[in-house]
């Protein structure tokens, strides 16, 4: 055989197993995804604050208020 076709065809067998590793790591990834997803959820949820502060109310107030202080 000459060392041009054993070189294409060494050059395809080596993509193919490329193409096929990267195909592989793909399906596994989708199928691995709802699992990340809820382990992601548990860490996030263990990781929150047990409770929940309440929000700063914003004062009433208009700028001539903020004159006269100032």
């Amino acid at each position: 055989m000459p060392v041009v076709v054993e070189a294409i065809i060494v050059s395809f067998v080596m993509f193919l197993i490329f193409a096929l590793t990267f195909l592989g790591m793909f399906l596994l990834a989708i199928a691995m995804f709802p699992i990340e997803r809820e382990l992601s959820k548990i860490v996030w949820e263990s990781m929150a604050p047990k409770y929940k502060r309440p929000l700063p109310t914003p004062r009433k107030g208009n700028f001539q208020d903020f004159s006269r202080k100032h």
